[in-house]
């Protein structure tokens, strides 16, 4: 059980912070705690019992978010191809659903191969789940490195940066 002033990852809604465990603000027939999570991006509340079947794990540390960007450069793509809509939806879809840091990582540089390879404009389905992919990992990566979600994508540049140079010395 998660305890009040931990982050966790819930679901799709990426990171929250656990505000509150215990009887929720509102009349209900179970006698069951519940967890109070507030979304790190977002305004809402979340209430869910604490054994819920909803997905929820920790948030990765500092040293798994370091390790992370650092082996950004050397992470496969995502080698699924499909010119399917509905095919590229689920797998995505299967993707964000694994809750798996480096497997985002790899979704979101095959997107980003695949425009600068076809010169052209991505799908709408691409850049949806791209978005969504960089809005999981970045609030992830945000809340383990002390950060604002903001300053990560230029964090993960500096940092890929200083490794590249540190590994030519």
């Amino acid at each position: 059980m998660y305890q009040a002033g931990e982050y966790i990852v819930y679901g799709t809604s990426g990171v929250c912070r656990v505000e509150s465990v215990g009887a929720p603000p509102f009349e209900t027939d179970e006698d069951r705690p519940y967890y109070t999570l507030a979304p790190v991006s977002g305004t809402e509340t979340i209430y869910v019992p604490v054994d819920s079947p909803v997905f929820t794990r920790p948030v990765i540390s500092r040293a798994q978010a370091e390790e992370l960007i650092q082996t950004i450069p050397a992470i496969e793509e995502d080698e699924f191809s499909s010119r399917s809509l509905r095919m590229s939806s689920e797998h995505y879809q299967e993707v964000l659903q694994s809750h798996d840091c480096r497997r985002l990582a790899q979704m979101i540089k095959a997107v980003n191969a695949k425009s600068r390879r076809s010169g052209r404009r991505i799908s709408q389905i691409d850049q949806r789940y791209r978005k969504r992919a960089e809005d999981l990992l970045h609030g992830e990566l945000a809340v383990a490195l002390g950060i604002p979600v903001g300053e990560v994508q230029p964090y993960i540049a500096r940092t890929i940066a200083q490794y590249k140079k540190r590994a030519k010395a």
